[in-house]
């Protein structure tokens, strides 16, 4: 029986919003809407994607993202950005995908609670402890594959490595007032990003505490590199753990497939650096076919930096091929 093939991708949109004039949203969506149609996706995991109030007074929808799909292979497609009553206003994590999708929620503080610390160097001195919550939650959506098979698509953004507030040791949006001061809120930022990644990590093991074999993907920008925290927590692989039973809940890479000097999803400041992932199961590992960055045209996030903001990402799409048994 013939196989069908189907292909899922990551790519983080960066602050898609209609209510800005600069860019001009158009501009947007003459730059954006090439890449998302080069990607064929049957399954789109996308991330800063804005949404707006219609009207002041009614729920916010996402109306940028809708502007941007009109017109393409995804206009009818299913969209979900979880179970919230309405998005939040800035970044969401939304999955988009030509099957339906059966079920979705949003994960934040649900499987692991706000560590808590005590400020090593906030001024005033501050005695009782404060909790660190996480900027975003992760998207879990449950789409229904052709064979009525479930696939478990985790759709994140995790905290970025900028150094988090500090009560009183901030002199400006990026200026610090002592090197104590960023550094704590350095340390806050890591927790916050390998907190995001310890709470999907427990998602996933639950699917397969329920079916060993689960078709898994977790995509999206985990603003770290392969080796580093947050992926390693996600990837969970039997180096790191020392038991090779627990193998079989590791999750893979797909970008190791690809030559490393093509291994990368962003330039910052000359350097290429892998910040994107897609991480999938063994089961859906047995379906893959082969892995694609399009980082070609790729402009350097920080030497290209300027205070005009301009149209493009600066993150590249991600996209991997399967086939589905017949």
């Amino acid at each position: 029986m013939a196989e069908t093939l189907f292909r899922i991708a990551s790519f983080n949109l960066e602050n898609l919003d209609d209510d800005t004039a600069d860019p001009p949203f158009e501009a947007r969506i003459a730059t954006l809407r090439p890449q998302l149609e080069r990607l064929a996706a049957d399954i789109l995991c996308l991330q800063e994607v804005d949404a707006q109030h219609p009207v002041k007074s009614e729920p916010r929808v996402l109306r940028a993202l809708g502007r941007l799909l009109e017109g393409t292979r995804y206009a009818d497609f299913h969209v979900t950005a979880g179970d919230g009553a309405t998005p939040a206003d800035r970044h969401n994590p939304v999955v988009v995908s030509r099957w339906p999708i059966r079920a979705a929620r949003l994960l934040r503080h649900d499987l692991v609670r706000p560590p808590q610390i005590r400020f090593a160097t906030a001024d005033p001195a501050q005695d009782a402890p404060a909790e660190v919550e996480w900027d975003r939650p992760v998207l879990h959506a449950e789409v229904t594959l052709p064979d009525g098979r479930a696939l478990h698509v985790f759709d994140l953004h995790l905290r970025s490595p900028l150094a988090a507030p500090v009560p009183g040791q901030k002199a400006g949006a990026f200026t610090w007032k002592t090197a104590g001061g960023w550094a704590e809120g350095f340390y806050l930022a890591s927790v916050k990003r390998a907190g995001q990644a310890l709470e999907t990590r427990l998602a996933v093991d639950r699917l397969f505490d329920a079916d060993p074999d689960a078709l898994v993907v977790v995509a999206g920008d985990c603003n770290a590199e392969l080796e580093q925290t947050p992926v390693r927590i996600l990837r969970a692989d039997p180096d790191f753990t020392g038991n090779e039973e627990l193998a079989a809940r590791a999750l893979i890479p797909l970008e190791q497939q690809l030559p490393e000097e093509r291994r990368f999803s962003v330039l910052h400041g000359g350097t290429p650096v892998m910040l994107d992932h897609l991480l999938v199961s063994r089961a859906l590992a047995g379906w893959f076919r082969e892995a694609e960055i399009h980082n070609e045209a790729l402009r350097d996030e920080v030497l290209q930096a300027t205070d005009t903001p301009t149209p493009e990402s600066h993150h590249a799409p991600l996209v991997a091929s399967f086939a589905l048994p017949g």
